[in-house]
Order: structure tokens, then sequence, then C-alpha cells
């Protein structure tokens, strides 16, 4: 199952350009990217898809030690750990790929 994250906002690139081929992508922030976590989820069904709601609570097979996959347009970009901030659920990002 894959997790949209919400609320993603692009900071400007504020460093300075090398002669390196990758750096031009790092000065393109506008650039759009879907943000996507892979959580396993064993034995959902669409039924259960088609009943969530908010508030639904439903069962991983993650470990709550476990990282979980970050991937922007389908590219592997981290791994990333859940997260309580205030009364919402985040990632932080624990390690690069």
């Amino acid at each position: 199952m894959s997790v949209p994250v919400q609320n993603v906002e692009a900071k400007p690139f504020e460093g300075r350009a090398n002669d390196r081929e990758g750096d031009l992508l790092d000065s393109m922030p506008w650039l759009p990217c879907s943000l996507s976590l892979e959580v396993p989820v064993v034995g959902f069904t669409i039924g259960d898809l088609l009943a969530l709601r908010e508030g639904s609570i439903v069962e991983t097979a993650c470990h709550h030690t476990s990282d979980v996959p970050l991937r922007a347009n389908q590219l592997l970009i981290g791994w990333t750990e859940f997260d309580v901030i205030g009364d919402r659920l985040a990632v932080r990002i624990t390690e690069t790929a």
C-alpha cells in the first residue's frame, strides 16, 4: 500500500551550482514530484479499503522500530520512521538512499 505524503513544501535552493551534472537538479526545486511511503498491510482487502473513514485504524506489518521506504516519483530516496507531532502522524527521514 502506498501512502501519499501531504503538506510537502519545496524550499528554494540557496547553494551555488557546481560543474557536476547532479547539481543541475538541485538548482530546480520547482520540479513537481510525488512522494510515497510503502507501508506493508497484511490481509487488507478491497472491502477494507472501501470501509476506511476518518479515524480508521489499519494494522500494518511494520514493527515499530522498522524503517519505511520513501520514494519520489517511484525512485527510492531514503528510509523513514513514523513520528507523532502534536495530533498529526509524520515521518522522519532516518537514512538517505
